[in-house]
């Protein structure tokens, strides 16, 4: 094979010479971004220099030697580093291959067409040689992709933790380049969803592991969202378009996740501010009865106890200080009675029912509380000190139990109770 081409090297110049410019212009009316930036003169000069190195190549096949391949896989690192396509490039090293055995074939028929036999069995070592440029060229531009990527995706992050932590300010290149980067309008419908550690995983294609919501548009009618992932929890930036702050509630609802959810904010200046307090949210979500979201608005007074722990503490002990000290049941009858009472809003009937007994017993346990506090549930400023106590309660519960801060003595409430109590004489729990 070597000296049939020495042979015809001189022809083959010229024929590869005129292949490289059929197959640039090929090139650029197939993919005209492929001559950016440097134009046509330099993509015709890789085109023909890929064709030399081809036969180079297949020289030093029929030697025993290496196939130099550097070219190749710079070729392919350009057009990642571009951010190009590499399936046309590939097209391009196929047709450049076709080009150059026909301009093989018809070199060596001018010079000897007698001679053309010998030059079949040099066919398999050529497709060799190209598939090996191919190679390089692919498995190169995949590198430099990953690379890319994984630098894009810690930009991202990084952006968005500006965003979320207020790193950005409210005005500076940093926010300016975050807005950007995620589309958001300078004025529009905001909010943050701060999700549990622990949440099931997704599937990585449509979200990245760990993610209970996919990223962007996500729809023409669905909220825009984003996600950044820390060993402590998830944060979500949820741009909200037209749609209710309710819509959050309804995504995150069949997921299995517990979530606070911030209120509405309308600017990315805000998102900060609005991350704190989807992270107050969080703390009011519940623990128990399966996986719960919590809308800061809907939870105020909860969240007001979560802001302040030793203000909690102290709030526990001041106003149920003495139904803590109780024995472990009877605190845990009295507890879920107030809470059931304050969840019917009020309506003993209807705590009654929730709680399987009959309603004389649920005002003999609401006198005994009133008498064990000295707070009088007639009384709409003792009803919130007792809403807000019961809260704090909970919230002390629903973490470890060595979390007895503010003087809190008492242990924790046991989570149980039986399905139906018997009526208990007036005056019995």
């Amino acid at each position: 094979m070597e000296r049939i081409i020495e042979e015809i090297r001189e022809d083959l110049s010229r024929r590869l010479a005129a292949a490289a410019d059929r197959l640039t212009d090929r090139m650029l009316a197939e993919d005209p971004a492929c001559a950016a930036p440097s134009g046509r003169a330099e993509l015709r000069e890789h085109v023909h220099r890929h064709l030399r190195q081809a036969v180079d190549g297949l020289v030093r096949a029929s030697r025993g030697l290496p196939v130099e391949l550097a070219d190749s896989r710079a070729a392919g690192a350009l057009r990642a580093e571009r951010g190009l396509p590499l399936a046309p490039l590939l097209r391009a090293y196929r047709r450049g291959g076709r080009a150059l055995w026909l301009a093989l074939t018809e070199a060596v028929a001018a010079h000897d067409r007698a001679a053309l036999p010998r030059l079949l069995p040099g066919a398999a070592a050529l497709w060799d040689v190209l598939d090996q440029m191919t190679d390089a060229v692919a498995e190169s531009y995949r590198l430099v992709e990953t690379a890319r990527g994984a630098h894009d995706r810690e930009r991202r992050t990084a952006l968005l933790d500006a965003l979320l932590d207020g790193a950005a300010g409210a005005a500076g290149p940093l926010a300016a380049e975050a807005a950007a980067r995620f589309g958001l309008p300078e004025r529009g419908r905001f909010a943050v969803v701060a999700v549990a550690a622990g949440g099931p995983d997704a599937a990585a294609g449509g979200a990245r592991p760990g993610a209970p919501l996919p990223e962007g548009p996500g729809g023409p009618d669905a909220p825009r969202v984003w996600w950044r992932v820390r060993a402590d929890g998830e944060s979500g930036l949820v741009e909200l378009g037209h749609h209710p702050l309710d819509c959050v509630r309804d995504l995150l609802a069949p997921l299995g996740v517990r979530a606070g959810v911030s209120p509405v904010v309308e600017a990315p200046a805000e998102l900060a501010r609005a991350h704190r307090l989807a992270l107050l949210a969080l703390r009011t979500a519940p623990r128990s009865g399966g996986p719960g979201t919590a809308v800061l608005d809907e939870r105020l007074p909860a969240a007001l106890v979560a802001a302040e722990d030793e203000l909690a503490g102290r709030l526990r002990q001041v106003v149920l200080g003495p139904v803590l000290a109780l024995p472990a049941e009877d605190r845990r009858v009295l507890l879920e009675t107030l809470g059931t009472w304050l969840a019917c809003r009020g309506s003993t009937t209807h705590a009654a029912q929730r709680l399987y007994c009959h309603r004389n017993t649920v005002s003999n346990r609401l006198r005994r509380l009133e008498q064990l506090t000295g707070r009088v549930l007639t009384d709409p400023r003792h009803v919130v000190e007792l809403a807000l106590a019961h809260a704090a309660v909970l919230q002390r519960d629903a973490g470890p139990r060595a979390d007895h801060r503010a003087g809190d003595r008492a242990g924790p409430v046991p989570a149980a109770r039986s399905p139906r109590e018997p009526h208990g004489p007036r005056g019995a729990p």
